[in-house]
């Protein structure tokens, strides 16, 4: 039993790091580490389009290796990250952002959370005042055969 476990122990770590090999980001050629660590913050802040879960940096998707393909231009061009960030935003929303601005557009995105949060605390308000209202139901005991 124990040699099972250790030979799928192994097996599993072999698997998982083939994968993450297989999911390696082709590195780009930054400048300097300044510009790659400018590069990394500013991928981390946008969202795959694909993936919607991951961000920009992390996510292997052929959208994503374009889109940080494009950043990466826009930086060697001189672009700020905020002039960046607004082409990328007027191409695909705010939705590419994972920190969207608080305009009407977005209230859904900031309120909705808290919204539903109240209202099932306010469910669970209201059924726990019924119950305290109902009459307790009265035990007889039980009568011996």
């Amino acid at each position: 039993m124990n040699r099972a476990l250790v030979a799928l122990m192994l097996i599993t770590v072999l698997v998982g790091s083939a994968t993450q090999d297989a999911f390696a980001i082709d590195p780009l050629p930054f400048k300097d580490r300044a510009q790659e660590v400018r590069f990394q913050n500013l991928t981390k802040q946008l969202r795959c389009l694909v993936c919607q879960n991951q961000d920009l940096g992390d996510s292997d998707a052929d959208l994503a290796k374009d889109l940080r393909k494009q950043v990466f231009d826009m930086m060697q061009s001189g672009k700020s990250d905020a002039e960046i960030k607004e082409y990328l935003v007027a191409r695909y929303n705010d939705f590419v952002l994972y920190d969207p601005p608080l305009k009407p557009g977005t209230w859904l995105l900031w309120f909705a959370p808290f919204a539903l949060v109240t209202a099932g605390a306010l469910v669970v308000v209201r059924i726990l005042r019924r119950r305290s209202r109902q009459p307790l139901a009265t035990i007889e005991p039980e009568e011996d055969w």
